[in-house]
């Protein structure tokens, strides 16, 4: 596990979590499954899945009924996500504040992260 003793690697806002409790609730999972792919136009991108088994490997975060696990290769370029779901007129989805990234492409869905030495020295000084 990949981050600071007694620091959750994400959190989720009210809404994320109410969310997330509520997919859960309706699909029958254990919750979902956040990582990262390689895609893009800025070369990452996020992935989300529902989960039926939690894998020993994955970093669980609980909040207020709402489960998310982090798969082990996006642990390091997590730390400090917060999640937030947001409806807008046209569509409604999870948003990602995530301070690892560098940037983005203009469309929003592809992500560009720090280099992993940069992160790792940044995460070892909290």
């Amino acid at each position: 596990m990949f981050g600071i003793p007694g620091k959750q690697a994400v959190t989720m806002t009210d809404k994320a979590a109410k969310q997330i409790a509520k997919l859960m609730a309706q699909g029958g999972t254990q919750g979902l499954r956040i990582g990262i792919k390689k895609g893009g136009c800025a070369g990452m991108e996020y992935t989300m899945e529902y989960v039926s088994e939690i894998d020993p490997h994955d970093e669980v975060v609980e909040q207020d009924g709402a489960r998310v696990m982090i798969a082990p290769m996006a642990q390091m370029f997590l730390f400090g996500t917060e999640i937030d779901y947001e409806v807008s007129l046209l569509e409604s989805s999870f948003q990602f504040r995530n301070p690892n990234v560098t940037d983005a492409c203009g469309c929003g869905e592809s992500i560009k992260f720090k280099d992993a030495d940069e992160l790792t020295a940044e995460q070892n000084a909290e």
